[in-house]
């Protein structure tokens, strides 16, 4: 029996600026289906490959699979579709099958306009796809679809979801198959070695009403952190990987592991560094942990901090404050870390004035690197219920953080883009003459002139944020600069439309509902008072 793996071939000009990412949801599932005997599977990396249909479906006819499986985030949802479409028309006797996370909780919409998909699997994919793997091979799978835990798909016409699988408890046991990526191909610009993207932990103990991450995981797991480090010494040793980014929202949320987990590097002295992301709270909470982390390889840290006109807002509750964003950037500086600030813009409150306030925040806090991100709102967050009609544009394909999804009330998206781009501009322009090339001679020099090739890189081949497919060239290009919304897409509503969290339990039922009961906004990441009991004790 043999299974296919694609990964649809989805670009924005975000992350990817900075390099080819390893998929690690391949290494993860196919470490899995090897564990139980399926041993005949084969990746296609259509995104890193730039495959287009024609050349999909010529490896789909070649390699001849029985089983194919795609996975989709929201802004990668219509080229899963359509990969998952060609399969069907090359052999309508191949099994196709959808995981991620948009499927997961817009599976209604997902098979209505995609009936060729046989199943979505929903949540953590490893033992729903197993089992259904398994089913497949022993020809049980149309008749027994509804014994199957995990899955959604379409019978008689009608949209139907089996029971969740429970989370998988000791994720130490899912031994991911790295091996079956091409590691030649991704490289991670800045330092120009092999880059990867190794799970700590799963979920996350907060309901940030933004973010799915805790609804999609369910239970907050975290590894073994000798297991995770063996982990990383098999990616130096046997792919020769320079570089990983920590998959987790926030992997220093447990801090007693985290510590555990860079003493240990420390300890084996494995060649490489690496980054995460975290809150503002975390880094003033381990001020004096900071040595240890940059020691063991720790070298870039994106900070979840504030924009002007979620200053004026209750919707985050960020509960962090100008001051604490400013010196958590300055001690992260005086332990040689780089640091980025992550910037949220285009609120309905979102002005010229504000996005204004941005800029020149940055400017005071000095941090190494500034993101400005597009204001968008998952379809399958509690805050995307909350915006309700604000909510104009549902051309999912343009949920990705650099296209403006909401328009502000004061500006329109053209305006908004070309605001940003102006930030960006002052901002890196001022690093290039005045910063970057004087930052010492050591590694976080280099690792800073790394990350401004990256941005050239992407600036001249106009991949950065998109803006070349928008057509922006400058203040004087606004009037012509088109987001190409397809209109014709609309959000279904109701019992075959946009899932409802029935039957859907996670270990933050009592949080819910007593967040519904006092009508209160929750923390979000990036700030936030709220910490895990057994993770503030070093």
């Amino acid at each position: 029996m043999r299974i296919l793996l694609i990964h649809p071939n989805y670009h924005s000009g975000g992350a990817e600026i900075a390099g080819n990412w390893p998929p690690a949801w391949v290494a993860y599932l196919t470490g899995t289906l090897k564990a139980n005997g399926y041993t005949d599977v084969v990746f296609v990396d259509a995104m890193t490959h730039h495959l287009d249909d024609e050349q999909v479906r010529a490896r789909i006819a070649e390699i001849e699979p029985d089983v194919v499986g795609a996975t989709a985030i929201t802004p990668a949802i219509y080229k899963a579709e359509r990969l998952l479409q060609i399969a069907k028309e090359v052999n309508p006797a191949i099994v196709t099958v959808l995981g991620g996370i948009h499927g997961t909780f817009m599976y209604p919409q997902v098979l209505s306009e995609a009936p060729w998909i046989d199943a979505v699997v929903r949540g953590e994919g490893e033992q729903v796809f197993m089992n259904l793997v398994r089913a497949v091979d022993e020809g049980r799978f149309l008749s027994g679809r509804r014994a199957l835990r995990g899955i959604a798909f379409i019978e008689d016409g009608k949209v139907h979801a089996t029971e969740a699988e429970p989370p998988i408890e000791d994720l130490d046991r899912i031994t991911p198959d790295w091996g079956i990526l091409e590691w030649s191909k991704y490289t991670y610009i800045p330092l120009g070695v092999r880059v990867a993207i190794p799970n700590f932990a799963r979920g996350c103990p907060f309901t940030c009403s933004f973010c799915s991450q805790w609804k999609f995981w369910r239970d907050y797991r975290i590894r073994d952190p000798k297991k995770v480090v063996d982990e990383i010494e098999t990616l130096v040793r046997d792919h020769q990987v320079g570089f990983f980014i920590l998959a987790d929202e926030e992997p220093t949320i447990h801090r007693k592991k985290f510590i555990a987990f860079c003493e240990e590097l420390i300890e084996r002295k494995l060649p490489i560094q690496w980054g995460i992301n975290t809150r503002v709270t975390d880094i003033l909470r381990d001020e004096k942990l900071l040595p240890l982390y940059r020691k063991a390889g720790l070298i870039h840290v994106s900070l979840g901090t504030e924009a002007a006109a979620q200053l004026k807002l209750d919707r985050f509750n960020k509960e962090t404050t100008v001051a604490q964003n400013k010196r958590a950037i300055e001690l992260l500086r005086q332990n040689g870390i780089v640091s980025e600030a992550q910037f949220i813009v285009g609120l309905e409150n979102e002005t010229a004035e504000t996005l204004e306030e941005t800029y020149q925040m940055a400017r005071d806090w000095n941090p190494d690197m500034a993101n400005w991100a597009m204001y968008t709102p998952w379809p399958f967050s509690d805050l995307f219920r909350e915006l309700g009609d604000k909510v104009e544009v549902f051309d999912f394909e343009k949920y990705n953080f650099v296209t403006p999804i909401m328009k502000p009330d004061a500006l329109d998206r053209a305006e908004l883009l070309d605001r940003v781009m102006n930030n960006y501009r002052r901002f890196y322009f001022r690093k290039a003459l005045l910063d970057y090339p004087w930052r010492g001679s050591g590694g976080r020099r280099k690792y800073l002139l790394g990350c401004l090739k990256a941005f050239a890189k992407a600036g001249f081949a106009r991949t950065f944020y998109d803006l070349g497919r928008v057509g922006y060239w400058g203040p004087q290009s606004k009037k012509t600069v088109d987001f190409a919304f397809d209109q014709s897409r609309r959000l279904r509503t109701g019992s075959d439309g946009v899932a409802t969290d029935e039957g859907w339990v996670t270990m933050h039922g009592p949080k819910i509902e007593h967040r519904k009961q006092q009508d209160a906004a929750v923390s979000a990441c990036g700030g936030g008072k709220e910490q895990l009991a057994d993770a503030v004790e070093p």
